[in-house]
């Protein structure tokens, strides 16, 4: 299972890579592992300013359909528009291509509580 040093995670499977108080999210390997075949993501919270834990969208795979939380408070500026027609990259490249949402976060010190790789894999 790949979990990248570079980023912070949530309990709740989802990675944030931050750049400036801009940051891309997205859901991690073992996320994607656990659903399946992703089949379907919405995001319909584009241009709305949501809190920590607050749901941005849903993943949908052949088995389930979850939640996906903001891992901190900010924006959301984009969806990945290629996920559309593509969901499945998300089980092929969650890291990379298979982002889902950036992000203008609202609260740099968030970050502090989320997880680095090392206790993310002791979550799992």
């Amino acid at each position: 299972m790949n979990i990248p040093d570079n980023l912070k995670y949530t309990k709740d499977h989802e990675w944030i890579k931050t750049n400036g108080d801009e940051a891309i999210v997205g859901v991690t390997d073992y996320a994607q592992n656990e659903l399946g075949d992703i089949v379907f993501i919405e995001v319909e919270t584009v241009g709305e300013t949501l809190d920590k834990e607050e749901t941005f969208g849903t993943i949908e795979a052949v088995k389930t359909v979850s939640d996906m939380f903001m891992p901190v408070s900010g924006e959301v500026l984009e969806f990945n528009e290629d996920l559309e027609q593509n969901p499945e990259i998300v089980n092929s490249d969650p890291y990379g291509k298979g982002w889902i949402i950036k992000i203008k976060m609202s609260d740099l010190s968030e970050l502090d509580g989320l997880l680095d790789a090392a206790a993310y894999k002791e979550l799992l």
